[in-house]
């Protein structure tokens, strides 16, 4: 994994390559890419659930995201409660993409904390 950030601007541009390629082309497990421009985002071994809802509708729960920037911090109502998100964008296209659970204040929705959710409908699912 490669991180880089500008501490002035708060963004950060993270890109992850997978250590081995062989299972996404051996039609195992999908790969989450962009719609725009089929930059890889997220891998099925990392969704954990596909019951969100965003402002384009439906929306999965990814471990790990990868080759995505982060937007500012900020503090947003979801629908169950307030958080401290980040926007993700694509980082290839720009695309915005969802948000990652940077913090969260309510302790029974912990297991959010350092998730990241991306929109279906700005996604692939590719085998």
């Amino acid at each position: 994994m490669i991180c880089i950030s500008d501490l002035s601007s708060r963004i950060w541009i993270i890109f992850f390559y997978p250590a081995s390629v062989d299972n996404m082309e051996s039609g195992g497990n999908p790969l989450y890419s962009c719609r725009n421009c089929r930059n890889p985002l997220a891998l099925g071994d990392d969704l954990i659930s596909k019951n969100y809802i965003a402002r384009s509708g439906k929306a999965y729960m990814f471990h790990h995201a990868m080759n995505i920037v982060l937007g500012p911090k900020q503090d947003r109502q979801m629908l169950t409660g307030i958080y401290s998100i980040a926007d993700i964008y694509c980082s290839k296209c720009g695309e915005e993409l969802g948000w990652k659970y940077v913090q969260v204040y309510d302790l029974k929705n912990r297991f959010k904390e350092g998730k990241f959710v991306l929109e279906k409908l700005k996604m692939v699912e590719e085998y």
